[in-house]
């Protein structure tokens, strides 16, 4: 995949794909909820819906005739550590979507007529999620994961601190974050490298050069979250440390926790679904950020079953460090592997691989390089990689029933797990 970095330091990437008629591009920017300060809690998301919400060239309206006139699509996403403005296009469109893009990119409005009925569907939003127990939960969890920090935040913000956001607030906020050097023009699909970068040089080469404020080092710290509700079905997420994006075993910790519960096969869901019929739904998950990571186990199951199925979830998690086998991680290893290659049949996950690699890594990761990683992954790395997380201080967060089980339980029951782990 050629890269080229232009004179005020934004990162122009390809990635042609000669097959389709179509493509996919986008400006990722290195700022997302842990860039805000104590005072701009929910202001990353906020200034992501306000970027289509008019330019001096065009109205709210004109951007999005303007991309459905050509049966493009166009949207945008906050996460943690960027926001992404994307957009999809036939191959002799992209003149069109770069221009748009960078045109709510580099002249945004922000009208308070605008700001206020944003702030109005952002409240809404929040709303939305605050019915769903599920969505509390998650929510929840990196608040009490990372207790006290950006990194730990709700993307959506409060009530009170998107109340608060005025147009002074994101107008710094735009300008402090949006700079050249934090930003990542990307296109996958019927793409020409040479003239991506000539129209990014002229679409986007008077941004101004600079990257945004590094935010501060993130600390995990677990924590307990309980809600108790009256729900039909618990929510229930059991953390511990995780491994950074570029950490040695990053992928080890991937593949660890598809191991123990990324699929239909995996002992979590066979134990608890299948075996025992206690939950409808479980998984474990490893997110990786630039600087921290965690690793979780979810379920969602019956009052009357929370206990049973978090004890069942305790006794996996304790006999995998010792005796998950060649079989399941070369499983876990194959899922990997799919993932990577299936997500290349697609225009729009290839452009988001790409940019976040350029982000994270500073560079590209072609797919061979990422089988590799995956291949050389071994089941010793697995259950090491199992033990140490299992040792680091737990998150505990439940949406429902309490149930019995507490923080300080599961931390006597892997305060030995390193001396246990099986080469």
């Amino acid at each position: 995949m050629p890269l080229t970095r232009l004179d005020n330091g934004l990162t122009v990437v390809s990635d042609p794909m000669s097959h389709v008629d179509s493509l996919s591009i986008g400006v990722w920017v290195n700022a997302g909820a842990r860039s805000e300060t104590e005072g701009e809690h929910g202001i990353a998301h906020f200034l992501e819906h306000m970027a289509f919400k008019g330019t001096s060239r065009r109205t709210a309206k004109d951007i999005a005739e303007a991309i459905e006139t050509v049966g493009g699509e166009i949207n945008a996403a906050t996460s943690v550590e960027s926001t992404a403005y994307h957009a999809r296009v036939l191959t002799d469109d992209l003149p069109l979507a770069l221009d748009i893009l960078s045109d709510i990119l580099t002249d945004p409005l922000f009208q308070e007529e605008e700001i206020a009925r944003e702030r109005n569907v952002i409240l809404q939003e929040i709303g939305a999620a605050e019915d769903m127990p599920e969505d509390r939960a998650f929510d929840a969890f990196p608040e009490a994961a990372f207790a006290s920090q950006p990194l730990g935040r709700r993307i959506l913000g409060t009530r009170p601190s998107v109340g608060a956001i005025d147009r002074d607030a994101l107008t710094g906020f735009f300008k402090r974050e949006y700079g050249a050097g934090a930003m990542v023009l990307c296109a996958a699909g019927a793409v020409d490298h040479d003239g991506l970068v000539r129209a990014a040089e002229a679409h986007l080469g008077a941004v101004p050069s600079g990257t945004a404020p590094k935010p501060s080092a993130a600390r995990y710290t677990g924590g307990t979250f309980i809600e108790a509700a009256d729900t039909s079905e618990c929510q229930w997420i059991l953390g511990f440390e995780g491994r950074p994006a570029t950490a040695e075993d990053a992928v080890a910790a991937q593949i660890t926790a598809m191991a123990v519960g990324g699929g239909l096969s995996s002992r979590l869901f066979q134990a608890l679904r299948e075996d025992r019929g206690l939950c409808y739904d479980t998984s474990a998950f490893h997110w990786a950020f630039r600087d921290t990571g965690v690793f979780a186990v979810h379920l969602a199951s019956s009052p009357a079953d929370i206990d049973e199925a978090s004890s069942v979830v305790l006794n996996e998690l304790e006999r995998a460090v010792s005796d998950l086998t060649e079989a399941e991680i070369d499983r876990a290893k194959a899922q990997a592997r799919a993932g990577v290659l299936m997500s290349r049949e697609s225009s729009a996950a290839r452009m988001g691989q790409a940019a976040r690699q350029v982000a994270v890594f500073g560079r590209l990761l072609d797919k061979d390089e990422r089988i590799g990683e995956i291949d050389a992954v071994s089941a010793a790395n697995v259950r090491a990689t199992l033990a140490s997380m299992l040792s680091s201080p737990p998150t505990l967060v439940v949406v429902g029933e309490p149930g019995a089980l507490t923080r300080e339980a599961v931390v006597e029951r892997f305060a030995s797990t390193k001396g246990d782990v099986a080469a």
